[in-house]
């Protein structure tokens, strides 16, 4: 009965992952289209890596309602490397956010030089090689592994303490610091900004011209505070609990850490297209025209369906315009 329930919840919290993210995906598309702006495909790759972490998500959900299922080995280890990559590769797109959007605010003037098509490229594919690295370090190492069978995949019966405790050490927590760095850089930034603003205005060169730069920068810094706000509260406390788990097995049961805890780190995945859709304008916008575009084409469908019911209906006489006008 709990794996069942588990099994529902993953499922429908699968397919909301999925379903937000792709539609962030198609919307950003078009916005590349329309825009041409390079560190939209930053944005597009967090996107894209969500959507798979609901895909993987999926295997777990067939787990969990097809039991008793127990795999072997090397398919449990081979299932949790492609859920840990992409979760690594979701955590790495927030980093590259958060990088281009200090970029923007701290060498505005050189953001469109130093942000280019073949710079956006490399640090794209290095992101998911580094990804890739470490959800598969267990099967390129074996050392890295627990040797279980008879039980289910899990982060806990598949991987080695020793492992966990690296990606936790060494990509967790450098993250998490890396995040409050740039954050509160870009705080100092603006703060110096709004400073300049008033000088100008109060010495009386302002005229009528709007802060469009400070309010960008606050908006940017809102974008960002958010990311990381969003990001601490979902993984920090299966982080912790993980570490805990692995140091001190007794200590913590780790059915409530793959259960509730993760589950909370995967809410990440859906966190962050729905922010993106309420708090950036533009991905709002885009959304809206979006719904409306396929709104007029259901209704356009509906009403063809109603002048013409159907096909065996017998024509209706047709008269020229050359007789009438004889």
């Amino acid at each position: 009965m709990a794996g069942s329930a588990l099994g529902a919840i993953l499922a429908v919290l699968a397919s909301l992952i999925i379903t937000a993210n792709v539609l962030v995906a198609i919307a950003l598309l078009c916005l590349i289209q329309k825009s041409g702006s390079k560190g939209l495909y930053f944005v597009l790759n967090l996107a894209v890596a969500d959507a798979m972490v609901g895909f993987t998500v999926t295997g777990l959900v067939m787990d969990e309602f097809s039991q008793p299922f127990y795999p072997s080995q090397i398919f449990c280890v081979l299932r949790m490397a492609f859920v840990t990559s992409s979760s690594a590769a979701s955590i790495l797109s927030l980093i590259l956010v958060a990088c281009d959007r200090h970029l923007a605010i701290r060498k505005p003037f050189h953001y469109f030089q130093l942000v280019t098509g073949l710079r956006v490229g490399v640090r794209l594919v290095g992101l998911w090689l580094v990804a890739a690295v470490i959800g598969f370090l267990p099967v390129l190492i074996p050392g890295f592994q627990n040797t279980s069978t008879g039980e289910k995949c899990s982060f806990f019966r598949v991987f080695h303490p020793t492992y966990m405790l690296t990606v936790f050490c060494v990509g967790f927590f450098p993250a998490l610091f890396l995040f409050i760095y740039l954050y509160c850089d870009m705080l100092k930034i603006a703060s110096v900004h709004v400073q300049h603003i008033r000088e100008v205005e109060h010495a009386g060169l302002a005229g009528g011209c709007p802060p469009s730069r400070t309010t960008s920068d606050m908006k940017a810094m809102r974008t960002v505070a958010v990311l990381i706000g969003c990001f601490t509260l979902s993984w920090l406390p299966f982080f912790i609990a993980s570490i805990v788990q692995t140091v001190c097995p007794e200590c913590f049961p780790y059915k409530v850490i793959e259960h509730y805890l993760w589950l909370l780190g995967l809410c990440n995945s859906l966190l962050n297209p729905l922010l993106y859709s309420c708090w950036q304008k533009d991905v709002r916008l885009q959304l809206s025209r979006l719904a409306a575009g396929v709104k007029r084409r259901v209704l356009l469908h509906l009403g063809n369906r109603h002048r013409f019911p159907s096909r065996g209906t017998k024509s209706l006489p047709t008269v020229s315009c050359l007789r009438l006008q004889d």
